[in-house]
């Protein structure tokens, strides 16, 4: 085969989530689910993923929108664009760190066509992996990144389990931080996974990022009412402003009174292979009024027990302040 050609495969266009469902289901591992398709032809075109049957979810409008629920909080359906979540005013004037997540990614063209369910669904950018070395995440039995030679500037602070990859997505953390739920049908119907659970590490599946199995589809996205109207904060830093992945991200929920953080979520990305609730620092700031003091105490609890690698020093100096502006900032 030619190095210039992409593989071929079989395209299903269904028009029901449940067709989608039952071709799923009936290739299992030889399928691939394709939403926005930014990182899915990514994949193709590299020939490191080759599946024999690609079923595009693009005609689906059962999954795409934004909708409120009957308890107040709201449902976003998987095949919704960034585009249409960064300018929803609905979700700006509810839960503005989910809209300003999604403006952080990539560049306006690439977020008019990529889905949230995409966003949360994509897999690692670990270059090793991606460009089809034989390690632990392929089935192999090295991780090339964790050697004194690996390039590993992007990797994980916490949560090396063989592999040190981390997830690449800057929605997630927000979701987590909102505690999201996340709707998956397969043939046995729906089911809700807590947006906390659906990223797993390597330690629970080295293959798979996140709980999606073949015969899977995410449908939507539930985020409840409970953390409607707090303060928020997002931040990415990323080597450029457009297009890369986040080198770390932080997202935040808080109710504050007074001067005092009542309730509080943060969660932090790209510093392990899922993103990172840091209960430890909301176990600090909780109860404490919200000054420099606090903020400054919230940084140093961040960083607790990383594990930097060769070359990924900068990250945790890089965390510290971004939580310690996460809480004196929002």
């Amino acid at each position: 085969m030619s190095k210039d050609m992409m593989p071929g495969f079989e395209l299903f266009q269904p028009d029901t989530v449940d067709g989608a469902v039952d071709l799923l289901g009936r290739y299992g591992g030889e399928a691939w689910a394709l939403a926005g398709g930014n990182d899915s032809l990514d994949w193709f075109k590299d020939r490191v993923k080759r599946p024999q049957y690609v079923v595009d979810l693009s005609g689906l409008d059962e999954l795409r929108g934004i909708r409120e629920t009957d308890d107040g909080g709201i449902e976003i359906g998987a095949m919704t664009t960034l585009t249409e979540i960064e300018q929803s005013a609905l979700i700006q004037d509810r839960y503005a760190v989910l809209s300003d997540a999604a403006r952080r990614v990539a560049s306006p063209q690439i977020r008019n066509a990529s889905t949230i369910g995409g966003n949360v669904s994509q897999d690692t950018r670990c270059w090793y992996y991606r460009y089809g070395v034989d390690c632990y995440r392929a089935g192999g039995n090295e991780c090339y990144a964790d050697t004194p030679e690996g390039q590993n500037r992007e990797h994980c602070l916490w949560g090396a389990d063989r592999c040190i990859a981390v997830s690449p997505s800057d929605t997630a953390p927000a979701l987590v931080a909102l505690d999201a739920r996340m709707v998956v049908r397969n043939a046995s119907g729906d089911r809700e996974v807590a947006a906390e659970e659906f990223f797993i590490g390597p330690e629970i599946d080295i293959e798979r990022m996140t709980v999606l199995e073949p015969g899977d589809v995410l449908t939507a996205i539930r985020i409840p009412a409970d953390w409607a109207g707090a303060r928020f904060y997002f931040e990415k830093v990323a080597d450029r402003n457009t297009w890369d992945f986040p080198l770390v991200n932080i997202a935040a929920a808080m109710f504050v009174e007074g001067d005092t953080v009542q309730r509080i979520r943060i969660v932090a990305g790209a510093v392990q292979c899922v993103p990172r609730r840091l209960t430890v620092v909301e176990q600090a700031v909780a109860g404490q009024p919200k000054n420099e003091a606090t903020a400054t105490l919230a940084g140093q609890t961040a960083v607790r027990g990383a594990t930097p690698l060769n070359f990924n020093h900068f990250k945790i100096p890089l965390l510290q302040n971004l939580v310690t502006r996460a809480i004196r900032d929002a």
